[in-house]
């Protein structure tokens, strides 16, 4: 499965189940794909600002898919700092 088939299908799942769930679950909405294809993704996606990924008081990681209609933030490499688009 090529790279980009990869991400696309974490990033439909996570849209998909539309709310907030654990790295582990997002594995368990991909079953065809590996751990390491599925954290591979997320980083992808995450880097890309179409996922948000947080960690929760339990040191348990979280995703989110941004929603379609919704820009996600931009992050300015320069200063570091989260800019809103205008």
């Amino acid at each position: 499965m090529r790279v980009s088939a990869i991400i696309d299908r974490v990033h439909r799942a996570l849209e998909e189940f539309g709310a907030s769930c654990s790295m582990e679950d997002v594995v368990g909405l991909c079953p065809d794909l590996t751990w390491n294809q599925v954290y591979l993704a997320i980083d992808y996606l995450n880097k890309t600002g179409k996922v948000r990924v947080t960690l929760d008081p339990d040191r348990t990681y979280s995703v989110q898919a941004y929603p379609v209609t919704a820009d996600p933030p931009h992050v300015s490499s320069r200063q570091g700092q989260v800019q809103t688009p205008a």
